[in-house]
């Protein structure tokens, strides 16, 4: 229910959009024209072949331009494919922009969004500076960057959201104006009625209304989910009905303030929208627009048609609602425009975005045609003096010829070209010397084109941060590992106001092992707060905290539980830097903790997942607390994404307090030479390094010296080749983890053995120590023979030292 005093809001509110000029109706409508005509060709474009695939926002076009009017700069949009009205209506991106992407053109110029990387209607605004420093947001439109699985876009509205509230309500970040002013910002989610079947719409939902984040959530709600029906999609098939519990009630503390409202109904669509940004903006109240009623002409995408499992009758309703139809309609009935006026409106936009449309492929292709053309010269050239010009000019032809063009058809030519010509001379300079330097020159252009910016390249790149060692005063005192990282974690939030670290249970009870213990209460409960359990929008509050500008640390309890969490890790936070090509970045940390405890679901250590799902995201594995905070600090000092997994039985282990621990860094891909050996190289990390050394200490007894590793981050690995350094002396490694067979173990050894070329320095195979296949069972017995023991690693160490010498190591078992 309303207070007066929101009601007179209401009503200042509706009055104002009463107001609405018609050159402002016919500039909406204009827009919307548009939007339609860029749905219909860009269509056509995909069915004629020049695009590989088409989703369009037909249909939505009247209510994202309400959206568009109550947006402002400085608000955020966390959305998906549908909504190119909304970015068109802001500004965001232009018509030709849109076409560009369709075209997957690869130049961040032509697309700003994603540089062709990701397939049309995948929306980005570009937040960072060609050196990867922030753009002042509060001057902006800003959109998060979208992504394609379904509700995916919601975890991270969540932070989107609450980075206004602490804006608002924390003095120490009032200095950051470019990323707010006051937490007047909202941010605004867009979704589609089927995906709010997806539990991270109702987790997101949850999470936005406990922390009474200023967030408006807009369903667009067109009855389907391709072809499947509300019926089948949500309880009732009615969205309101079942949102109804999160309304806001005079008696309850917080809630949302919900709406429903017909997607035709254009003067009714801004009204809503301006009171629902009025409210969420002035008071942080959150809200839910149901938007009903809604249709999609032209069907789910360009990879069928709608006709297929819709009725006659339907289909035939949702022409007479279409919103354009409707809104034209009205237009008519207020006098604001005729009939044929109307009509010059309708046929000037199909002119004008075909227009565009030229423009945009005729931008895409002729890079590559004029690439086409210096190839071609120079098959000429080598033509004219081969060997093999009879089998040459077929493929120089083919390739002149050839009407639809991609890049890769001129390199798949080159390539023809250059193995027919093996055996031919190539002085510097002739034709096919030059041939060959034009192929790699495409080589690191294509590489710039679709594989940059995977990690950061700005001068606050995490690998740029050097090393600070512990200092030890002469009467260090020896401490738990917890409160190691408590003085750490202290350290932190004094130095830096934009660190805001938050888990399930992090706040009042300070961590269960006790980590954050004491530092709510020092820094307040906005600094370091607790969270329900909610791991996937844990992550995604994260994400959006550090598009904002704070610098989030976000607890998840167990390694085993990031797999909550872990489709929003590697599909948004993962790539984004990437997809993006450099436009956006959100620099979050992940704090975990896992490796040997006991249980099923708390001795968890499956990192051969986490690093081949999570490039983009460095994993930092410390083998104690001393280097897992210097691991947060170094991470803090950087602008990139990273995990730091701590050993679950270190918080009792005592380690002498470094008295710099607020400044001690680890740099990111060097290991670490824990104990020197001739015989063999152990490569390990974690938990694991424990194990190695007790096992070296008891190999050296029988006269084998094996030099332990410990890699410290598993991405980055081993950067300066450390490892392969080892093998030149032993020419014998060993990898140990407590992963499943196969997993960051044969990631370790690929990597020194093939990408670091170890494989010339051996004399007997790698050998691979991992855990059982099954997960580790309870109990002290269940974790000895769920995970590799001392007598494991001894026996496999002893094994090749055996091959090697049987007469001085003979067998034992």
């Amino acid at each position: 229910m309303l207070t007066t005093e929101e009601k007179k809001k209401q009503k200042a509110t509706d009055k104002n959009q009463l107001r609405l000029s018609a050159a402002d109706v016919l500039r909406d409508y204009n827009i919307a024209l548009e939007s339609r005509q860029t749905s219909l060709i860009g269509r056509r474009e995909v069915l004629n072949g020049r695009a590989k695939f088409g989703i369009f926002g037909d249909g939505k076009e009247l209510a994202q331009i309400a959206l568009a009017k109550a947006f402002r700069k400085g608000d955020f949009r966390a959305g998906y494919y549908r909504d190119q009205t909304f970015m068109f209506a802001i500004g965001a991106i232009t018509i030709q922009q849109f076409f560009a992407q369709l075209y997957a053109h690869a130049d961040a110029t032509a697309e700003p969004s994603s540089a062709g990387r990701q397939m049309n209607a995948h929306f980005a605004t570009r937040l960072l500076n060609d050196d990867g420093t922030w753009r002042s947001q509060t001057e902006l439109f800003n959109s998060s960057a979208d992504l394609s699985p379904t509700a995916a876009q919601m975890p991270k509205l969540v932070g989107l959201g609450y980075a206004s509230h602490l804006y608002r309500e924390l003095d120490i970040l009032s200095h950051l104006t470019q990323f707010s002013h006051n937490g007047d910002e909202i941010a605004f989610g867009t979704i589609g009625n089927a995906s709010t079947a997806e539990g991270h719409f109702w987790e997101a939902v949850n999470g936005i209304g406990v922390l009474r984040a200023p967030v408006v959530i807009s369903i667009w709600d067109d009855g389907y989910g391709i072809s499947v029906p509300n019926e089948h999609q949500i309880t009732k098939g009615n969205l309101s009905e079942i949102l109804d519990g999160f309304r806001r009630r005079p008696d309850v503390p917080g809630g949302y303030e919900l709406y429903t409202v017909k997607g035709w109904d254009y003067p009714a669509l801004l009204e809503t929208y301006a009171r629902a940004a009025d409210m969420a903006r002035a008071e942080h109240i959150p809200a839910i627009i149901h938007v009903i009623e809604m249709t999609q002409p032209l069907g789910h995408s360009s990879s069928g048609s709608h006709e297929r499992y819709k009725s006659a009758e339907r289909l035939e309703w949702e022409r007479q609602h279409d919103c354009l139809l409707k809104m034209r309609e009205w237009i008519l009935d207020q006098h604001i425009a005729t009939a044929g006026e109307l009509d010059n409106m309708e046929r000037n936009a199909e002119m004008l975005v075909e227009n565009i449309r030229v423009k945009a492929w005729q931008a895409f292709t002729r890079p590559i045609h004029d690439e086409r053309l210096h190839v071609v010269d120079l098959m000429e050239q080598v033509e004219a003096t081969s060997i093999q010009a009879a089998a040459i000019e077929p493929i120089r032809r083919r390739l002149a010829k050839r009407e639809s063009l991609l890049r890769r058809d001129v390199l798949s030519a080159v390539r023809e070209l250059l193995v027919l010509t093996r055996h031919e001379s190539r002085p510097p300079d002739s034709p096919i010397a030059r041939l060959i330097e034009w192929q790699q020159a495409q080589g690191s252009a294509n590489y710039e084109r679709y594989g940059s910016h995977l990690y950061s390249r700005s001068a606050e790149s995490t690998l740029g941060v050097g090393e600070v060692k512990p200092i030890y005063e002469a009467n260090a005192p020896n401490v738990p590992g917890s409160h190691i990282l408590n003085a750490a974690f202290d350290a932190m939030l004094a130095r830096d106001p934009r660190v805001v670290a938050f888990g399930e249970d992090v706040g009042f009870l300070g961590g269960v092992n006790q980590t954050w213990a004491g530092l709510q209460a020092k820094h307040g409960p906005l600094r370091v707060a607790d969270t329900g359990i909610r791991e996937a929008t844990i992550v995604g509050q994260a994400i959006g905290l550090a598009l904002r500008g704070l610098r989030p640390i976000a607890e998840i309890q167990y390694l085993d539980y990031v797999l909550y969490g872990l489709q929003i890790l590697s599909d948004d936070l993962a790539s984004l830097h990437w997809r993006t090509r450099g436009g956006q970045k959100a620099p979050v940390i992940v704090s975990t903790r896992g490796h040997r405890l006991e249980g099923i679901w708390h001795a968890g250590s499956p990192l051969g997942a986490l690093i081949n799902l999570l490039r983009g995201i460095y994993i930092c594995v410390p083998r104690d607390m001393t280097q897992a905070a210097g691991f947060y600090n170094t991470l803090l000092l950087g602008d990139e994404p990273g995990i730091v997994v701590e050993v679950l039985n270190g918080y009792r282990l005592k380690e002498k307090m470094p008295a710099n621990i607020g400044d001690i860094t680890v740099p990111l891909g060097v290991p670490e030479v824990l104990r020197p050996g001739s015989d063999v190289t152990m490569v390990t990390y974690g938990a694991a390094c424990r194990i190695a050394l007790e096992t070296a200490e008891a190999l050296s007894g029988v006269g084998i010296e094996v030099e332990i590793i410990d890699v410290q981050t598993l991405l980055p690995f081993d950067r300066p080749g450390m490892i392969l350094d080892s093998l030149k002396k032993t020419n014998r490694v060993v990898f140990l983890d407590e992963d499943t067979p196969g997993g960051a173990t044969a990631y370790m050894l690929q990597q020194v053995i093939e990408v670091q070329g170890g494989f010339h320095w051996l004399d007997c195979e790698p050998r691979t120590i991992a855990a059982q296949p099954h997960r580790p069972a309870y109990g002290s017995d269940g974790a000895y023979f769920s995970k590799p023991n001392v007598e494991d690693v001894f026996a496999v160490i002893y094994d090749l030292m055996n091959e090697a010498n049987p007469a001085r190591y003979p067998r034992y078992q």
